[in-house]
């Protein structure tokens, strides 16, 4: 065995092992926010929003926005915090202080109730730990590349038990590949990363599924659900993009702003407690057929809007769990109202994660990491994966068939 072999299969389970130490971690530090915030012990995140006063759940969040703004406020003194992708793309040095310090602020903001996805932090927490434990090791610049992404992507799938979700978002989003070195380290430091945070991650899987019948039937619902899915994705991506505000913010009205945003946030979930947080708690109302109509349309302009309006603000977290929520809510409000005016028996809760896993693959352009991550996640029944991944590749052929579209017609014009 040569020493760059030695070094490299050393550095994957240095990064593997870290990975997993990182999720546990943020996911500790997740719940710690979530009960002081909330005043709880014992269950979810939607069992905590659910048995608070009206009070807290105003303004936990409001507090905790002022917290972390205060904290973004203070660490973009020094200039903006480098996106992690472009980073890895482009060789350069991980900043590994400003990006852990971020990584926290962004559980402090999603612990407190902030509509954003938590999958941000792990990643970037995992990929400084990653830096730091190879950093004495003879890698090439490509090696780096490949390990530095399979840090992130064991990253999410240490905090959401998903080892082959992890392993696909590293190779098919991070790095574009499907080379065997790449999708081999992967798949061992995400495999790694998960049996280290189970410990502390196990308890994250408490969807109950209900009984659902295999059927052929779902297959076609797939690619009926497809086109809903992709006005959906595009929607949700076009919102998040025209939220996000470029350069980031560095004033001290950060400070002001996040807390208004959680202030806005923490009234409407006054009434609709399934509105905090990554978007967990509505996929759990879709999978336990616990929205009605109402509560479905609501929550499908709200969770969109909140999300939007942090960002705005000035915040940071991950997209992935806001947009699941959103395509969950779209599916579970189609299926509630067909089967309530055109008098169907579709499954709600398959239906529901189906439109979800299209959602997904247009936000994040990956069908087959989308299918996965939505199945890994939720654990339905096995043939259910089949349905999902109808849906989105039918949503992902749609979408190119668009862009090459507009394309003809801009290069007509």
């Amino acid at each position: 065995m040569s020493r760059r072999t030695a070094e490299y299969s050393c550095a994957i389970v240095i990064v593997g092992l870290l990975a997993g130490a990182a999720g546990a971690a943020t996911t500790l530090l997740l719940h710690a926010v979530e009960h002081l915030t909330y005043h709880y012990s014992f269950g979810s995140l939607l069992t905590g929003v659910g048995d608070s006063s009206p009070v807290r759940r105003a303004v936990g969040p409001m507090v905790g926005g002022a917290l972390a703004g205060l904290g973004w406020w203070a660490l973009r003194r020094g200039g903006d915090v480098p996106s992690l992708s472009a980073t890895i793309s482009d060789h350069r040095p991980i900043s590994r202080w400003r990006m852990s310090i971020d990584a926290v602020l962004q559980v402090l903001l999603v612990g407190s109730g902030a509509s954003l996805g938590r999958e941000g932090a792990p990643r970037q927490i995992s990929a400084a730990f990653g830096d730091l434990g190879m950093s004495r090791l003879s890698l090439t610049p490509r090696d780096r590349e490949i390990l530095l992404a399979c840090a992130a992507g064991a990253g999410l799938g240490a905090v959401y038990g998903v080892p082959l979700g992890g392993a696909l978002f590293a190779t098919r989003i991070m790095l574009r590949t499907w080379h065997p070195r790449a999708l081999g380290t992967a798949l061992i430091t995400s495999s790694l990363a998960v049996a280290v945070a189970a410990p502390v991650t196990h308890l994250e899987h408490s969807l109950v599924w209900p009984d659902v019948q295999s059927s052929y039937l779902l297959l076609f619902l797939g690619l009926a659900i497809a086109p809903l899915s992709v006005a959906v994705g595009l929607a949700f991506d076009r919102v998040m993009t025209a939220a996000r505000p470029r350069p980031q913010m560095r004033s001290w009205t950060l400070i002001p702003a996040i807390a208004a945003a959680g202030l806005v946030m923490g009234v409407c979930s006054i009434w609709w407690p399934e509105l905090p947080g990554n978007g967990r708690s509505i996929l759990t109302v879709s999978v336990d057929a616990g929205l009605t109509i109402g509560g479905a349309a609501v929550l499908l302009i709200l969770k969109p809007a909140s999300t939007a309006l942090f960002l705005r603000a000035g915040a940071v977290g991950g997209m992935i769990t806001p947009a699941l929520a959103t395509g969950a809510a779209a599916g579970s409000l189609v299926t509630l109202a067909l089967n309530q005016w055109a008098g169907t028996d579709l499954h709600v809760a398959a239906v529901s994660l189906t439109c979800a896993a299209g959602v997904l693959a247009i936000t994040q352009r990956a069908p087959l990491w989308a299918a996965l991550f939505v199945w890994e996640l939720a654990r339905p029944p096995l043939w259910l994966f089949a349905v999902f991944a109808v849906a989105a590749y039918t949503a992902h052929l749609i979408e190119n068939a668009r862009l090459r579209n507009q394309i003809r017609a801009t290069a007509a014009s």
